[in-house]
């Protein structure tokens, strides 16, 4: 989690929304990134989406069985949704986001019984820290 961090505190130093996340398998880091939709023109560029992506390159594949995703701010339902898909293992993410968040706080779409596909999930790994980095940021940029 301290390296997704580090990847949200890169995002805001571009004006992107300081979020990081980090793919995770057997130990090692596969793929990691932090927000690009504004830089990236593109709404899918969440830091969840980008690093998938890469770890799945990098799997040779779409499955990604055996990886646990590090992210700062809960996913929202099209991350949700992505590792799903991926049949990820795992999601530890920091922050709870009560507005977009699909990983326990409108809903929880990683573990949806009518899914064919349930993730483990472990809440608030260093939630203080990535919620003042996103508090701040906010602050800045609203009157």
């Amino acid at each position: 989690m301290q390296r997704a961090l580090e990847l949200a505190r890169a995002a805001a130093a571009v004006d992107e929304v300081p979020v990081g996340a980090v793919v995770v398998v057997a130990g090692g880091v596969v793929a990691e990134a932090h927000n690009g939709t504004r830089t990236r023109d593109d709404p899918t560029a969440h830091a969840e989406m980008v690093a998938l992506r890469a770890a799945a390159r990098r799997a040779g594949g779409w499955g990604l069985l055996d990886a646990t995703v590090y992210v700062t701010l809960e996913p929202c339902a099209m991350c949700a949704g992505a590792m799903v898909l991926a049949r990820v293992r795992r999601l530890v993410f920091a922050s709870t986001d009560p507005k977009t968040g699909m990983c326990g706080s409108l809903g929880c779409l990683v573990q949806d019984p009518r899914l064919n596909h349930r993730i483990e999930v472990t809440r608030g790994v260093l939630a203080e820290e990535a919620g003042e980095l996103l508090r701040s940021f906010f602050r800045a940029r609203r009157p």
